[in-house]
């Protein structure tokens, strides 16, 4: 109960005190966070809870962007509106590509999510699809004012947009792992032989995961888009996927809050590497990245859990 009052404050305190203290850039940039926590997170349900590696959930990210922006551009549908038909097409899109996850794992369904965040963009691009997507130049939509009269600037409004999007998908997030479901795909995880000797279905249960894990990050994909007004093919290469691994590792692969922490990795580290080194900046972020898995092998989330139940602990002595 303790626990869920002080998530409930640091949430609270999340949402007004960066409202009320921060604006413009620096606004934006913890917006972006909030948004590849939850990209992250949906890579998390996959990867460090039902144990599916993908190396490809910038392509997620990428349709659920490109649906908002065509959503918005084309159709004139209101930003909100836009989420759950980007979370059905992206569940869709899962569904369909966690197929082959029922024949292939561990490095082949890897190579397998690999090659499809390579051929995404170059989809994008295509002539084909070029009426609605806008081609190599992408699309640019118009950022939300806030709604009701509320004094709050465009980037106010979304970062407690996104605020509140996100508590609603960790809220079920948390629901999903720690119920019944959630210790299937953990024992689907584990031992997939013994799983199913328990009578847990695997197909069913691994397409599913990947239908939610897709949901969430094209989720994402439109917070995105609606926070950045623009999308454009090459904003979603195949580093994206890279970048949102290396954000799930460093938050600790199976850990829910740990998505969190690496969200802000991924968004600021660099920013902190460039300015250590204009000169090689890569290497500086090679070097920190280096340093946190050897220091916090588990993740930042693991690390933070870890010191939270000696705390816990010490205080019950």
């Amino acid at each position: 109960m303790r626990t869920s009052w002080l998530i409930a404050l640091l949430v609270l305190l999340a949402a007004i005190v960066p409202t009320a203290l921060l604006s413009g850039y620096h606004l934006f940039q913890l917006t972006m966070v909030v948004v590849y926590a939850i990209a992250i997170l949906g890579l998390a349900i996959l990867t460090g809870i039902n144990g599916q590696i993908s190396l490809g959930h910038g392509a997620f990210y990428a349709i659920g962007a490109y649906t908002t922006a065509i959503l918005m551009s084309s159709w004139d549908l209101p930003y909100w509106l836009t989420l759950p038909v980007s979370a059905a097409v992206c569940a869709l899109v899962g569904f369909l590509v966690g197929l082959p996850a029922l024949r292939l794992g561990g490095l082949y369904l890897a190579l397998t999510t690999f090659a499809l965040a390579v051929a995404i963009p170059q989809v994008l691009k295509h002539k084909l699809f070029e009426t609605w997507t806008g081609g190599v130049q992408g699309l640019v939509i118009d950022k939300p004012e806030a709604p009701f009269g509320l004094k709050l600037s465009s980037d106010q409004w979304l970062y407690v947009f996104t605020l509140g999007v996100a508590v609603i998908l960790y809220v079920l997030a948390v629901n999903l792992t720690q119920g019944r479901i959630g210790r299937a795909m953990r024992a689907v995880r584990d031992h997939a032989v013994a799983a199913e000797a328990m009578g847990i279905n695997l197909a069913m249960l691994k397409t599913r995961t990947f239908a939610v894990s897709a949901m969430y990050t094209g989720i994402a994909g439109s917070l995105g888009a609606i926070a950045v007004a623009f999308v454009a093919p090459d904003s979603f290469s195949v580093f994206l996927s890279i970048t949102f691994f290396v954000g799930l590792v460093a938050g600790g692969a199976a850990s829910i809050g740990g998505t969190i922490m690496g969200a802000i990795f991924i968004e600021f580290v660099p920013n902190l590497a460039d300015k250590v080194s204009k000169a090689a900046p890569g290497a500086v972020y090679g070097i920190i990245l280096i340093a946190m898995m050897f220091l916090m092998p588990q993740g930042a989330g693991g690390f933070i859990a870890s010191v939270w139940r000696r705390m816990v602990r010490m205080g019950g002595r």
